[in-house]
């Protein structure tokens, strides 16, 4: 029988000498749990959020919407209250400046937003923007942009609106949305007036609806599903909003619950790794116990109970520390959020974390600790009876199995998806089985390919790398993840910069003029050849619908098995093209080959973007028939073409031949090239000032704009990132002040057959070198391969590596692994070898 009570009171007593040791055991998981209670409370105070403002994210019961004006409709009659708004990108001129931007214009009509409101400064100008006159309201991003404030002017079109207010917050939009595209309202009543509205002016009319409690928004969409879809109007509800909110915010939370999970696997590595080396120390206690006849369960037992108490202080520790953490979050995803999230303490998330901390405790504690279970009391006399081979034991491997099936079966609670989770637990495992192949591997060459002339010092801190008591594994397994983590987060992130500012190059273009009528055409290409500027392209772009695919209209679409089906929005889209006979720069043709269009009667054969296809299920040879103003033409898939996105130019999806779209309504762009920002801004100002309804995007300011988006999604990166960072500190200070007590037997013998402090000092710096360099390279060739497969299969991006900052990170990594060092054995060094011999 255990003695349970023994165990305990055994337990408590060896407390008081092993504290400090099992001390850095918790300090290696709580920064890990405070990640994944922080944001599971985050997540599930977000949800909560979303549930109780989603009327106030869409702002009506319902909202219609369609890119012609939308007519009466059934719901009109039932309605409490309507409010119309058309909505389109156009330029605004600030008159004070002269200055220009290109923004989402919003005329409204209507008591919109009927839950929530517009927030604005000064508050009342939501209400004295609707009394009547030309009063805009103006988002702050925006005024602060121009140093514009109320009172100014704005023009919009051939009108000047004064500014009435500004815009702090609209319903459902996030602070990203607003760097993008800043809104400008103004009242439908002088819309036509702008001179804005016009054939060819690509306009989205909406319709907000409030309704009585009694009126189920869905049945309404349900009644009018078939007409609506006919007449190409989409319909949104609450329900449906705060479901795609939902589901969206769903999706960062699983990003952001993963990455805390990483923290929380890389603390565990800790925690496998200072058991490690506790259980070393106390085998020879083990053995002694054993020849007093206690049972190798009742010694495990001691320890076990030991690392479930430090467990729970540290489980609950980085759960408080979690809960603390809400107070950050909701402030660092603010420009990623469309509501505002409240504090609430999650006590689930709370009960999640210690027991998710309880386990990995016991879970990654047990590997090291059942090496007790086959010491026998002749390891008094015999150390190595005490040692047990991995191979032999097949109790520490079903705890291996355990510790695979958990971080799947927790990889997969966290991300919802059985193959995401399998190929995270493929790399996870892939990575430890790397790095520890990695640090066998080098101990080996050492132990077998040492060379007898090289200096003392190197020749002893190399063969300190394979000696027994060495610490190679365990401190290039828990460098090198880290490291690869924190080093692929960064590259990626530095990847996406990089393709964001090819952009900005000096041989590409940096200025489009686009929305412009056939009959400005060549008014607007004298007036910038008469600044010497080059037409770089003329590109006619033609707005269509597509009517069917090999002979199936969007109706018969829908009548096929799932597996059948395509998509609704590629038959609702609406398809921008042009039409040449030629490639241009950023395009390569992959399959077939582009087919004039020489006479009537010919086939029309069109080209296709090879990704868009692939997404759609679109093949070589497909007809597909297009809706031109209510012509329909119908055309063959003749090729597909890869499309560099990224590069400054007209890319489209679909490309027509020459000769077939001529003379269908259309508008145009023009592509030119300025030679710097001042010149952008005074062409901007005066094509705007003479043709209102020309919309001109400065690519510099396009460029500026990303990067500051960017910039905000790298800071949010490199926070999450943080906890890893943290962790992987505390797993290293942990790793290496335990390796000290490793290491002091054999500082000590060396200091008493003669070794100087100097010398000491020399071989552990090396030996830490060595650690801390191999440590990281593994970790920077792991996060390269990340990298690369990150960059070809999500990002779809062509790899660059990343020397610089490579060489920046394994720099940090390895001084710090020899700092950490340097300080470990500093105490030894310091004091007379026969003082530490009796103290040990």
């Amino acid at each position: 029988m255990v003695d349970f009570s023994w165990i305990i009171k055994m337990a408590l007593r060896d407390f008081r000498k092993n504290f400090s040791r099992l001390l850095l055991f918790v300090s290696s998981m709580v920064v890990g749990i405070a990640a994944l209670v922080g944001i599971s409370s985050f997540g599930e105070n977000l949800k909560k959020d979303i549930d109780q403002q989603s009327k106030e994210l869409l702002g009506a019961d319902l909202v219609l919407s369609k890119s012609s004006p939308i007519g009466v409709q059934g719901p009109d009659t039932l309605a409490l209250n309507i409010a119309n708004e058309v909505n389109f990108a156009s330029m605004v001129v600030f008159p004070e400046s002269g200055e220009s931007r290109l923004t989402q214009v919003r005329a409204l009509e209507g008591d919109f937003p009927f839950y929530g409101k517009l927030e604005t400064v000064p508050e009342s100008a939501e209400s004295t923007f609707r009394q009547g006159g030309r009063k805009a309201l103006v988002e702050k991003i925006l005024m602060a942009q121009f140093n514009a404030v109320v009172g100014d002017s704005i023009k919009v079109g051939e009108l000047a609106f004064v500014i009435d207010g500004e815009l702090d917050k609209v319903p459902g939009q996030t602070g990203i949305t607003a760097t993008v595209a800043p809104a400008v309202y103004i009242p439908m009543e002088y819309v036509e007036a702008t001179g804005l509205i016009q054939y060819g002016s690509r306009l989205r009319y909406e319709r907000y609806y409030e309704l009585p409690e009694s009126v189920n928004p869905g049945e309404l969409i349900k009644l009018n599903e078939a007409v609506w879809e006919d007449d190409k109007i989409s319909a949104d509800t609450v329900d449906e909003r705060r479901k795609r909110t939902g589901r969206s915010f769903e999706n960062l939370g699983n990003f952001l619950s993963l990455v805390a999970f990483i923290a929380l696997l890389l603390g565990c590595v800790g925690v496998a790794s200072a058991v490690n080396v506790f259980v070393k120390e106390k085998l020879p206690s083990v053995a002694v116990l054993r020849c007093l006849g206690v049972s190798s369960r009742s010694a495990i037992g001691i320890y076990l109970f030991q690392i479930l108490i430090m467990g729970l202080i540290g489980a609950t520790v980085g759960a408080f520390l979690g809960s603390a953490l809400q107070f950050i979050l909701p402030a660092i995803f603010a420009d990623f959020l469309p509501v505002e999230v409240s504090f609430r303490v999650s006590w689930a998330s709370i009960g999640f974390g210690i027991l998710t901390g309880l386990l990995v405790s016991v879970l990654f504690a047990l590997l090291p600790l059942l090496k007790i279970r086959k010491v026998s009391p002749m390891a008094t006399l015999r150390p190595e009876e005490g040692e047990v081979k991995m191979g032999k034991d097949a109790a520490r491997w079903m705890v291996i199995v355990g510790i695979v099936v958990f971080i799947f079966g927790f990889s997969w609670l966290l991300i919802g998806g059985w193959k995401v989770a399998l190929g995270f637990t493929g790399f996870v495992i892939f990575a430890f089985l790397s790095l520890w192949a990695v640090a066998l591997g080098i101990m080996w060459l050492i132990r077998k390919n040492l060379p007898i002339s090289l200096r003392y010092t190197i020749r002893q801190s190399l063969s300190n790398l394979y000696r027994p008591n060495n610490q190679t594994v365990a401190l290039i397994a828990t460098i090198g993840l880290g490291t690869a983590m924190i080093s692929t987060l960064f590259f990626v992130q530095n990847q996406l910069l990089d393709e964001a500012r090819l952009a900005d190059k000096d041989d590409q273009p940096n200025m489009l003029l686009f929305d412009i009528q056939t009959h400005q055409v060549e008014a607007v290409k004298a007036k910038i050849e008469n600044k010497g500027l080059p037409i770089l392209q003329q590109v006619p772009i033609v707005t269509m619908g597509l009517e069917s695919i090999n002979g199936l209209s969007r109706k018969a679409n829908d009548t096929l098995p799932d597996e059948l089906r395509r998509s609704r929005n590629l038959y609702n889209r609406e398809f921008r093209v042009t039409y040449r006979d030629s490639l241009i720069s950023s395009e390569r043709l992959v399959k077939g080959e582009l087919r004039p269009y020489e006479q009537p009667g010919d086939s029309v054969f069109i080209s296709l973007d090879e990704g868009y296809a692939e997404r759609t299920g679109i093949n070589l040879g497909d007809e597909i028939v297009f809706n031109v103003q209510g012509r329909r033409i119908t055309t063959y898939v003749g090729s597909f073409r890869d499309i560099k996105f990224n590069q400054v130019s007209t890319n489209f999806l679909v490309l027509f031949p020459d000769n077939v779209l001529a003379n269908a309504p259309k508008f145009h762009v023009l592509i030119t090239k300025t030679k710097n920002d001042r010149q952008s801004a005074d062409i901007q100002a005066e094509v705007v000032r003479e043709f209102p309804n020309i919309s001109v995007v400065n690519l510099g300011a396009i460029v500026e704009t990303l990067e500051e988006i960017l910039g905000k999604i790298s800071f949010v990166i490199q926070f999450m990132a943080l906890f890893s960072i943290v962790t992987g500190i505390l797993v290293l200070i942990s790793s290496l002040i335990i390796s000290k007590y490793q290491r002091m037997r054999e500082s000590i013998l060396l200091r008493t057959i003669g070794a100087s402090s100097g010398t000491v000092t020399k071989i552990n710096t090396m030996e830490y070198f060595f650690l801390g360099s191999l440590a990281s390279l593994s970790g920077i060739l792991l996060s390269f391969l990340a990298t690369f497969l990150l960059s070809k299969f999500v990002f779809q991006l062509p790899f660059r590596g990343a020397y610089e900052e490579a060489l920046i990170v394994y720099g940090a990594i390895t001084l710090l692994t020899i700092l950490l060092g340097w300080l470990n054995g500093s105490k030894i060094i310091k004091k007379p070898p026969m003082e530490i011999l009796r103290a040990s």
